[in-house]
């Protein structure tokens, strides 16, 4: 009889388990450097193996898995205020799933602004790429790709549940709380094109491609606190949030109050760098004879000299000589977009072959297609996961008296994995012009992994500085 994970195995075509492994991408981690008491919930669940689900949150209002547990509801681009808005399940098919008539033609590139309801963007990369919107041939697609709004489950749509997204707000914690710096590939990239969407007018980018007729795909890319951005007054160091657009009540005005140190020339709100894989070829070829001497009974060729990716690159633009000083408070790791039996040529055994030999597999055998990769990207997240935590408890015991930070150095879990990929997973629609892989800014799937991680950062992970 043939055991049911192999009858599985035969019903998996290579471009399923290509999909599967991309839209595992969409699922990020996150590692917050707020000291205090941290609790954390993360794993790869059933995926992927070696992760612990950890001690239950304090006071949460909207996990993860609620989250994902949502709908798109379909809602008319002139009816929504802003790119995000929080919305009960129940208030928008009420108001609009019966009617999805098409509410307008795209007539020029600029509409997609109007449509997906930005002001602009900071960042100047790729710019209409970005919004899928480069191609006149594609543009029947607009405005329904964007008229779509992700509703979370559970208690996420209630009152108290997920945070509703201010930009003020989300400035304020940037500003006083700390930044974010985004590490992983193409698809992190299209996420820090869509934050400076959703940033936009409060921010700047670097570098302005427009100005560069050459660039490396390595550069850092930043968004900065804008000077001259409508919500800022200044008041020596101190920036006013005016009453109006903070929405407090007449007689409770708040500031925004620098930290030591911050710089708005120089201290990044956001950063990104391109990192495809976490590691070097050089480091996974190493895990991978550690983890899986199976595979070197034989001669067994990684990568058929393949190029893995970046894995740290050096930053080459002359606009960079200058150092930024930073003020990160989170770090958002998002890879496998390039965990390919392609890119990893060495597991791209031929399929009809493998299907032939299902029934004599061995315990011990090498595993190979995307079944062996999987099960080697699990082992190499848990080990980068693993990694980090211990470079912050490490960190930690000088921030804290040395007895102090032996005890830290058990209880502080920063490392959070947050299976947000389902609403993406949903729209195969909100893709880039190019290909299946990149997702579009202005459809509500990058939109709403920044809502989603603001949130989970500000309230689901207590701290004494949050």
């Amino acid at each position: 009889m043939i055991p049911l994970t192999a009858l599985l195995s035969r019903l998996r075509t290579r471009k399923f388990l290509f999909l599967i492994l991309i839209f595992s991408t969409l699922s990020l981690f996150l590692y917050t450097s707020a000291l205090g008491n941290l609790v954390s919930e993360w794993s790869l669940l059933d995926r992927l193996p070696g992760f612990s689900s950890g001690m239950p949150r304090l006071q949460s209002t909207c996990t993860p898995k609620e989250y994902s547990e949502g709908q798109w509801v379909w809602k008319p681009y002139y009816s929504r205020p802003g790119a995000l808005s929080k919305s009960t399940g129940a208030a928008a098919a009420t108001n609009w799933t019966e009617v999805k008539e098409v509410t307008a033609q795209m007539q020029k590139n600029e509409d997609i602004l109007e449509f997906a309801r930005f002001g602009g963007c900071a960042s100047s990369r790729e710019y209409w790429w970005h919004f899928a919107a480069d191609r006149k041939e594609q543009w029947d697609r607009f405005p329904g790709a964007v008229e779509w709004e992700w509703v979370p489950g559970g208690r996420c749509a209630a009152d108290e549940g997920l945070r509703e997204w201010k930009v003020e707000e989300v400035v304020r914690d940037l500003v006083e709380g700390g930044g974010w710096l985004l590490i992983g590939d193409s698809v992190t990239e299209n996420h820090f094109f869509s934050l400076s969407c959703l940033l936009y007018p409060h921010v700047l980018a670097t570098p302005d491609y427009t100005k560069e007729s050459s660039f490396d795909r390595a550069w850092p890319q930043h968004l900065y606190l804008n000077p001259s951005s409508p919500l800022l007054h200044h008041d020596s160091s101190t920036i006013r949030i005016t009453k109006h657009q903070s929405g407090l009540n007449k007689n409770s005005p708040k500031k925004l109050h620098l930290p030591p140190g911050f710089d708005i020339a120089n201290t990044p709100l956001v950063t990104f760098r391109r990192n495809d894989l976490l590691y070097s070829k050089e480091e996974l070829e190493s895990m991978h004879k550690e983890l899986h001497p199976e595979f070197y009974v034989r001669p067994f060729n990684s990568s058929e000299k393949k190029q893995y990716g970046r894995s740290h690159p050096q930053p080459t633009s002359p606009t960079s000589s200058s150092p930024p000083t930073s003020h990160y408070r989170t770090l958002i790791a998002s890879t496998a977009g390039h965990w390919t039996t392609n890119l990893f040529a060495g597991y791209g055994k031929n399929p009809a072959e493998e299907e032939e030999n299902l029934e004599e597999k061995k315990e011990g055998d090498p595993v190979y297609g995307y079944d062996g990769l999987l099960t080697f990207f699990g082992e190499v997240m848990e080990r980068w996961a693993g990694s980090v935590q211990a470079a912050f408890d490490e960190a930690s015991k000088n921030l804290l008296s040395p007895s102090d930070g032996q005890k830290a150095a058990k209880q502080y879990k920063n490392v959070h994995y947050l299976p947000i990929d389902k609403p993406g997973r949903l729209r195969p629609d909100a893709h880039a012009s190019g290909d299946c892989l990149h997702i579009m800014t202005g459809a509500g799937v990058l939109e709403g992994w920044s809502h989603y991680i603001w949130h989970y950062i500000t309230r689901e992970v207590p701290s004494s500085s949050s």
